[in-house]
């Protein structure tokens, strides 16, 4: 199915998504894409909010709060992602729920993604209203979301991990 379509199915039914994309032939490439191109979305969400602070603040010019948006969003944000990813993963582990590595990248990566839509509206309501409290609603409007494909994405991982062992220990016997 269409990266866009997903992402659309995602606010509906995330864990089907994720257990779709991962019963495919996943690999790394994959979700490095997703988490790529999510950082690249975050990265046009913040434009309209710096464009309006620099005009505010002439100080600072906005190819200025480019750069660094574009190095804090492009270059190190990935590896926030990826240590996040890596802390999730030993979470699971230490509760008992042993899930590939991949799988745990591919649920975040995926829910990060799928709020991009909400995280670009948010961006446009910066341009338009500044901090206001509107703004502030709806940045929790969009890590609800997250948390809410996050958690379904990591449920259906997690359930596909545990087929996947029955299944090798069926083999065995």
């Amino acid at each position: 199915m269409s990266l866009m379509r997903n992402i659309a199915r995602s606010y509906r039914a995330p864990g089907k998504v994720v257990s779709g994309l991962a019963d495919d032939d996943l690999r790394e490439p994959q979700v490095l894409f997703f988490g790529l191109l999510a950082c690249g979305l975050i990265y046009v969400a913040q434009w309209p909010g710096l464009s309006r602070a620099a005009t505010l603040d002439p100080s600072i010019t906005f190819e200025q709060r480019m750069g660094g948006a574009l190095f804090g969003v492009m270059f190190l944000l990935p590896l926030v992602l990826y240590a996040i990813a890596a802390m999730l993963q030993l979470a699971l582990r230490l509760t008992g729920r042993a899930v590939p590595g991949l799988h745990v990248r591919l649920a975040f990566f995926w829910a990060l993604l799928a709020v991009t839509p909400l995280m670009l509206a948010q961006g446009g309501m910066t341009a338009f209203l500044g901090a206001h409290p509107a703004v502030t609603a709806f940045g929790f409007v969009v890590a609800g979301a997250f948390l809410y494909m996050l958690i379904a994405g990591l449920r259906a991982v997690m359930a596909n991990a545990r087929l996947d062992a029955n299944e090798d220990r069926v083999r065995k016997d």
